[in-house]
């Protein structure tokens, strides 16, 4: 409906606005309009009876055509101090009122105008004003309120015409002004926001600001910016889920590798050679690690990693399988991997997850240190209250740069090194979370980096400690 439409109300409030302009307008205008058709009386009259004063008689049908002509019943001249009566006829009605046209204020002249308006029953009024030419003191008129109240009228109709054909013109101006310069740049960022919507990976249709009106320019860059930066967020999107699934197929090929290779692992361990038995259980260890992560990458890239299977475990064992693991990564010895936890610690964990966790945030640890190309030191400690659970991982490296503590656990956005994932710690802080406990950045700088791993005594329901 055209009404519903912004060009449509505009045009209806612009002629109301106007209209009622002309209404304040109205009032001094008929008022100007009353008082000039009264002085236009008294001028009439006074020429009228000029007649009189030159000839010093006139007969009664003269006089009747003139005082008609005038307009008036009777014209009276106040000269010398003496009031004379020049031209009289008989007068219908008593008067009822007079008017003094000499000096009358505003306000005044709007009342005596809005009275006489509202005032229907004929009346006989007296008008008083100075004569033209300083003829004389004063003039006085008596004339009938119809003829008035007529032309008032006849006046202000021609008066709420004018008005409503200047609004209407006003109105129409500015309503294709409008449409111009508001409504169809309005209907331009419509019509590119539902193009966008339709296809949002298409840059071409992103909006290119082109508006003059400065907060239509402002809407459009913001809206340009919006639509920037969702296209790259739906274009990371799609190259993260083609990653997952490539990730997926590598993980499930790889997993079938490693199987294989254990098999192999199992023969090799009835060796009867001394070196080949002592390494082929952490070459056991090693292989089913490797398949556990292969599947726990399938159950990541599928959001459904596996709920733990929470245990009392030796602390210190997994820590030191761990730090002897990470150790064999570090070739000249520039890195020391400690671990201070106390042999007798027992925590309640599942061991396999939480090896995955300490390796990770131990493995980043060294790989930062080693970027660094100087030595540093890693430490894991542990202590435990009445409530709760405590590991820290404290490294001597150079600390976290600001653009990776932003984004710490989010997948594929949080690297610390140069090519990493950033699936790191976004998979231990959910392992964690799955034991009920929480992964903190504790501190960073150029002393180093802690990590806080914090893991609860209450026995709580698993699927409500990962929330």
């Amino acid at each position: 409906m055209f009404l519903n439409s912004l060009s449509g109300r505009f045009l209806v409030l612009t002629m109301l606005f106007v209209m009622l302009a002309e209404v304040f307008i109205f009032v001094p205008s008929i008022a100007r309009f009353r008082q000039d058709y009264m002085l236009n009386r008294l001028e009439r009259a006074q020429i009228a009876s000029l007649t009189l004063l030159a000839t010093d008689f006139i007969e009664e049908e003269l006089e009747a055509e003139l005082l008609e002509n005038a307009g008036v019943f009777n014209v009276v001249l106040r000269r010398n101090e003496v009031r004379q009566l020049i031209l009289s006829s008989s007068i219908p009605l008593p008067i009822s009122t007079s008017f003094d046209m000499r000096d009358p204020s505003a306000a005044v002249l709007m009342r005596d105008a809005i009275t006489r308006l509202l005032t229907t029953e004929p009346e006989m009024v007296r008008v008083i004003g100075n004569p033209v030419q300083d003829a004389g003191l004063l003039i006085e008129v008596t004339m009938p309120s119809e003829p008035l109240r007529a032309a008032m009228l006849d006046y202000g109709v021609r008066i709420l015409i004018l008005s409503a054909a200047i609004s209407a013109f006003t109105a129409t101006l500015l309503f294709f002004a409008v449409r111009q310069l508001m409504v169809k740049p309005i209907k331009n960022v419509v019509t590119a926001m539902k193009s966008y919507a339709a296809a949002p990976e298409d840059n071409r249709r992103i909006i290119q600001p082109s508006s003059s009106v400065r907060e239509l320019s402002e809407a459009e860059t913001a809206l340009k910016s919006m639509q920037t930066e969702l296209t790259s967020t739906l274009k990371q999107r799609e190259r993260l889920a083609s990653l997952g699934g490539a990730v997926a197929k590598v993980s499930h090929d790889l997993r079938n590798i490693l199987t294989s290779a254990q098999l192999f692992a199992d023969r090799i361990e009835s060796s009867d050679d001394p070196v080949v038995a002592r390494m082929v259980p952490k070459l056991m260890n090693s292989i089913s690690r490797a398949v556990n992560l292969c599947e726990s990458t399938l159950a990541f890239g599928k959001a459904e990693e596996p709920p733990p299977a929470l245990a009392m475990i030796r602390l210190a064992a997994v820590t030191q399988d761990v730090v002897e693991a990470e150790s064999l990564a570090v070739e000249d010895g520039s890195v020391a991997i400690l671990s201070e936890v106390p042999p007798g610690m027992m925590a309640r964990a599942d061991p396999e997850q939480m090896y995955r966790v300490l390796s990770n945030l131990i493995r980043n640890a060294r790989q930062a240190i080693a970027a660094s190309k100087k030595s540093g030191k890693i430490v894991v400690m542990a202590n435990e209250s009445d409530v709760r659970w405590c590991i820290k991982i404290k490294d001597t490296g150079p600390g976290l740069p600001a653009r990776a503590q932003e984004h710490l656990f989010t997948p594929f956005q949080g690297g610390v090194t140069k090519g990493g994932t950033g699936l790191g710690l976004a998979i231990a802080a959910e392992l964690v979370r799955g034991h009920g406990g929480q992964l903190v950045l504790e501190s960073t700088g150029p002393d180093g980096t802690t990590f806080d791993i914090t893991l609860p005594k209450d026995v709580v329901d698993l699927d409500q400690a990962a929330e």
